[in-house]
């Protein structure tokens, strides 16, 4: 797809500083240096984002907004994970209806025999064509053009897959079903009808219950994070023709580089039944979920499954007089706690110059408070700043 000198330039100097390459554009007259940078710079993101794709030679990589904006290699996993899961025994047909880079698509499609990729822009659908094979994607079809028109003609698949663009024609980000391209509420009934299972790609800014509200036999959500920070929110749902409706299950799953996931699933409907475990006292281990079951809530089925209790009804804190190494997020010792009062904080306070400090169900911010303490950030002391019972506290903690 790149004539043969323009790949070995870009070989020659891929760990190249592609703004001090610019500038010595000059340098290299012969040589398409727009080109040359485009794919210097992707082969560099490629590296951080998708390094299976970076270890390939002659991946070819698009503008900028678009690896901006596609997947990390972790997530597209995920994914697969849960494709795997839910399409057990029938493997034989994906489609990709808003193909972009293809980064999903690539990697869920090794559970399937054919993968049909569809995408308006010319430039990704020839990049898909010579990439695709490269990632080891034999049986594959391009399509170009807007999925709406290919969905009436498409045979049943086992599994549907969707990205909705969340930019609107300014370049806004959106992040409401409505306002995606496509609307995917108007093609709802016609995508049901031609799977198994259709997943759904949406904005972790999105309100899952709206977004549930607004479709129809959904079976899982999942809160995908990386590192403690929200990256997708999936929905799946079950194809018309498909067993019975179940419950919905939700799954909160925070993805760590460089150690196991974390994995909390609960039902809604289980949440709304349980009580609220309240502690009666700080115990010596506080917990904070991570952001991913922060996105997802069911914090009282947490408490309930993880034997621990939390520190209000809107203190999504909670506190244990043992350590419980399982729970998905992070996990302190308690060193203290004190009350706001100006005497309190004072001994409380004393020789500490430093802090890392967090607010949870607090009248104040972050930066508010770091000024009234008179605290830098940094070091190994841990606050927060919440309440307890109706009680405003200041808890000292080390991480466990």
């Amino acid at each position: 797809m790149l004539p043969v000198s323009l790949q070995q330039f870009i070989t020659e100097h891929r760990h190249d500083d592609v703004r001090q390459l610019a500038l010595e554009a000059s340098r290299y007259p012969d040589v398409d240096m727009r080109s040359a940078l485009v794919q210097i710079s992707g082969w560099q993101k490629a590296c951080e984002k998708l390094p299976s794709w970076a270890s390939v030679e002659g991946i070819v990589y698009p503008e900028k907004i678009s690896l901006e904006q596609c997947s990390s290699e972790g997530t597209a996993n995920y994914k697969l994970d849960v494709a795997r899961r839910l399409c057990d025994g029938n493997h034989e047909s994906l489609v990709d209806l808003t193909g972009g880079l293809a980064v999903d698509g690539s990697i869920l499609a090794r559970h399937f025999n054919h993968y049909l990729y569809i995408e308006s822009q010319k430039q990704l659908c020839e990049i898909a064509r010579h990439n695709l094979p490269l990632l080891g994607i034999d049986d594959f079809e391009v399509r170009q053009g807007h999925c709406e028109d290919f969905i009436s003609s498409l045979p049943h698949q086992d599994m549907i897959f969707i990205d909705p663009a969340r930019r609107d024609d300014t370049g806004r980000k959106v992040v409401g079903l409505k306002d995606c391209t496509p609307d995917i509420t108007l093609m709802l009934d016609d995508l049901l009808g031609k799977c198994d299972f259709l997943m759904v790609k949406l904005s972790p800014m999105i309100d899952i219950k709206a977004a549930i509200s607004q479709l129809r036999q959904v079976v899982e959500v999942h809160v995908v994070a990386v590192d403690g920070e929200c990256k997708e929110v999936l929905i799946v749902m079950q194809g018309y023709g498909s067993a019975e409706n179940v419950p919905v299950c939700m799954n909160a799953v925070n993805i760590k580089i460089n150690d196991e996931n974390e994995l909390f699933s609960f039902h809604p409907t289980e949440e709304q039944n349980l009580s609220c475990l309240l502690s009666d006292k700080l115990g010596k281990y506080l917990y904070e979920p991570n952001a991913a079951v922060m996105k997802a809530g069911g914090y009282k089925t947490l408490a309930h499954s993880y034997q621990t209790s939390q520190l209000d009804t809107n203190t999504h804190l909670y506190t244990s007089d043992h350590l419980i190494d399982s729970f998905p997020g992070r996990k302190f010792m308690v060193v203290g706690a004190t009350s706001f009062s100006k005497k309190s904080l004072k001994s409380f306070l004393a020789e500490m110059t430093q802090c890392n400090l967090t607010v949870r169900n607090f009248p104040s911010t972050v930066a508010e408070l770091r000024k009234r303490l008179n605290l830098r950030d940094g070091g190994t002391d841990y606050l927060f700043a919440t309440t307890m019972r109706g009680e405003r506290l200041l808890i000292k903690c080390k991480k466990a």
